[in-house]
């Protein structure tokens, strides 16, 4: 696509709310980690013990421990952290989206680089319930981190009401099965889909005129260009 035919939101999006919005979402999780630092790190806040309460409580259900497994398996590790990404990297390379496929790569490597860091920062203690076996630092949430990540960064190459939605399913259900095994407190899976979708809005911005120039589906000969209509 010529520059003459590019899509003009793009250029909008570039300077404005995807950095600040982004921003927003970066400094809040970034608040919630201080916020946790001052605290000793080993206290959890109100809402982290009533919440692990209600999900340890005697009424647990097999079917969400089970759900709550396979989103572990899904969400990290090996498969989670690595395989998954390169999958839809590749994906995106064969259906013609280099830029996309670009931006999908940095955003992931970017939002595991700043949740490690903080990780490492902050260095809070996890619930002592776990069910799985998992890394040190509790906050934030790795998992979050790494689902919203996806989330967002499909909602924009794929801007669709289906994507958000499925996304957005996605993220709860990860940060539900992260606190029903007891590898986090809630407010780790908080701040991990804060930093996740934030660091994704923030590199959208110099990657977004690209990424609408890419094509999105190919047209039929027999129906005119509705950008270059005939007078």
């Amino acid at each position: 696509m010529s520059e003459r035919n590019a899509d003009p939101s793009a250029k909008r999006v570039t300077h404005r709310w995807p950095y600040i919005s982004g921003g927003i979402a970066v400094a809040l999780g970034a608040l919630l980690g201080f916020l946790i630092l001052q605290r000793g790190n080993t206290l959890p806040f109100m809402i982290d013990s009533e919440w692990s309460e209600e999900v340890f409580d005697e009424n647990r259900l097999p079917f969400l421990e089970w759900l709550s497994y396979g989103m572990n398996w899904l969400g990290g590790g090996i498969f989670g952290s690595y395989i998954l990404p390169i999958l839809i990297v590749i994906v995106l390379v064969l259906v013609k989206r280099p830029w996309s496929s670009l931006f999908f790569a940095v955003a992931s490597l970017a939002s595991v680089g700043v949740a490690q860091l903080l990780k490492s920062i902050v260095g809070r203690a996890r619930p002592e319930e776990m069910l799985v076996t998992s890394d040190f630092g509790s906050f934030p949430s790795g998992h979050s981190a790494n689902a919203a990540t996806m989330a967002v960064a499909l909602g924009i190459i794929f801007p669709r009401v289906w994507v958000w939605a499925a996304g957005t399913i996605w993220v709860v259900l990860m940060m539900f099965s992260r606190t029903y095994l007891g590898a986090h407190w809630l407010t780790d899976t908080i701040g991990g889909a804060l930093l996740g979708a934030g660091v994704v809005l923030i590199l959208w911005a110099p990657f977004a005129s690209r990424i609408s120039g890419e094509p999105r589906h190919k047209k039929s000969a027999a129906v005119p260009d509705r950008e270059e209509p005939v007078l």
